[in-house]
């Protein structure tokens, strides 16, 4: 069969470089329209994908993507030695025409339909979320050193789980609060470095800190109920507040962290509060003690809840870890407080596993809410991380983490007084955590022009949210960056700072 000529495909495309579409998805979309029209036809080879990555000055490796989906749906095939064509059956030929004396329902006028969702679906659709990111760009804050994740040690634990054939208890449908083991393992960390009391029956094990906090809404309030959330603060949480039905309220943060306070003015019946005491996101700011104890004695008097998200808590390169909520001695600590920590930050986001320490006389009650939602965490997972811990090598991969993590974010300081000190202020060194703010200079403070800054920063390839998105009070909102160093191998980070002033500075 002779071959057909390449058809023109690219005499009305341009890649639009500041979409937030990929370049791939931007491919693969031109293409599939221009099958779908008629343009190009059943039987025609497609360029190849070094001559498609020259035509719209593209990596191959762009180019290999958008073919793959496109593939991948049935709008490309592939033979062999011969090269990529359209199908002669495209996926819209396969749908099947109704049986005989049967008619398609009538549609609204016109033949537009769109789909209705509930006014519940309609907010949940529309609140903020953390984007998903394709890889850890340059100084992306909230991601581990994924370079360093043990992969090794983790495939023989792995692996030695799987040839032990575990039978049905591990392959069935486990309790929903969590492996056991791993809830032992994790109350054993605890105390040993947080000083929280706790056993296994106190624990649930979620699907990162998102999953606890959307638990500990859906269990704790009730449409309409007020609830305290830092001002700025972790936006998808406040999301699953939001989702829940809750009336987010913003509390100001400074620098002793929330401001019970003016909380308790603004929110006089709040039901619930949710903090990052120990290192406040995304300020880094560590909430002072007398914060709190006004804290739990708010939560005592209002028979209010709080959830404390451990943020970074096990990453302090400064003296010891600050005590939780949780951890202070106090009746409010035990009744009041909602202890969530993930294992995002220390081991992997992609693991998808986190935990709570819930309430006394509530752990039945929040397992039950898991099992309603996704029953519970992959077993195996579950049993593997068990060892990992149970064994001493989470511990000692935090420990290896600390110092690398001190390192980045001594090379980080270093690279920003030579590349942004003009343009940037992070203040001093953040004692924990695994990012620092910075914030613009000649914005008064007030003024949110990171946005369109940030638009220029992420076509340098950094990844470093604006920092007044993070606001909900807009004239409270100050303009800067958050800078992640843990994700940014220390060579680069030099780089990634010139990056970021050069973006800065452009008129």
């Amino acid at each position: 069969m002779a071959k057909r000529s390449t058809p023109p495909l690219w005499s009305v495309f341009a890649i639009d470089p500041a979409s937030a579409t990929s370049r791939q998805d931007q491919i693969a979309e031109h293409i599939r329209k221009a099958v779908l029209a008629g343009h190009v036809r059943p039987g025609m080879r497609l360029p190849s994908t070094r001559s498609l990555a020259a035509e719209l000055e593209v990596s191959r490796q762009t180019a290999v993507l958008a073919y793959e989906k496109l593939m991948a749906e049935g709008y490309v095939t592939g033979r062999i030695g011969s090269g990529l064509y359209v199908p002669d059956v495209l996926p819209e030929d396969l749908l099947l025409p109704l049986p005989a004396g049967r008619t398609a329902p009538a549609g609204p006028a016109g033949g537009n339909w769109t789909p209705r969702l509930s006014a519940r679906g309609l907010r949940l659709a529309s609140l903020p979320i953390t984007p998903v990111r394709r890889s850890a760009g340059l100084l992306a804050p909230g991601i581990p050193a994924l370079d360093r994740f043990p992969h090794d040690l983790w495939a023989r634990l792995s692996t030695r789980f799987w040839k032990g054939r575990p039978g049905v208890d591990l392959l069935g449908y486990g309790g929903p609060s969590g492996f056991r083991p791993l809830r032992e393992a994790i109350a054993d960390h605890l105390g040993a470095t947080r000083a929280i009391a706790c056993t296994a029956d106190d624990i649930v094990i979620t699907a990162g800190a998102q999953n606890a906090i959307d638990l500990a809404a859906r269990l704790l309030i009730d449409p309409g109920d007020e609830v305290m959330v830092e001002d700025p603060a972790y936006v998808a949480g406040r999301s699953a507040l939001e989702a829940a039905g809750g009336c987010v309220v913003p509390v100001p943060v400074d620098p002793d962290g929330l401001d019970v306070t003016a909380g308790e003015a603004m929110a006089p019946r709040a039901r619930l509060a949710l903090v990052t005491p120990s290192h406040h996101y995304p300020l880094g700011v560590p909430m002072s003690l007398s914060r709190r104890l006004s804290l739990l004695d708010w939560a005592e008097r209002a028979d209010g809840w709080i959830l404390e998200d451990d943020c970074d808590g096990d990453y302090r390169y400064a003296g010891h870890p600050l005590r939780p909520l949780r951890a202070l001695g106090r009746a409010a600590a035990a009744r009041r407080v909602i202890y969530i920590g993930s294992f995002a930050k220390v081991l992997a986001p992609g693991l998808r596993l986190g935990f709570l320490v819930a309430p006394t006389g509530l752990a039945e009650a929040f397992g039950t809410a898991r099992g309603l939602i996704d029953r519970h965490s992959p077993i195996s997972t579950q049993a593997v991380l068990a060892d990992f811990i149970g064994e001493g090598h989470f511990a000692a991969h935090l420990r290896r983490m600390r110092v690398l993590y001190a390192e980045r974010r001594d090379r980080l300081i270093h690279a920003l007084e030579r590349h942004c000190g003009d343009v940037l202020d992070w203040g001093k060194s953040p004692e924990a955590g695994l990012h620092l703010t910075a914030k613009l200079h000649g914005n008064g403070g007030t003024k949110p022009d990171d946005v369109e800054i940030w638009e220029r920063v992420s076509r340098e390839g950094l990844q470093t949210p604006p920092l007044s998105a993070h606001y909900a009070c807009e004239r409270r909102a100050q303009a800067g960056f958050i800078l992640g160093f843990a994700a940014t191998p220390a060579d680069r980070i030099d780089e990634a700072a010139a990056r970021l002033g050069r973006a800065i500075r452009l008129p």
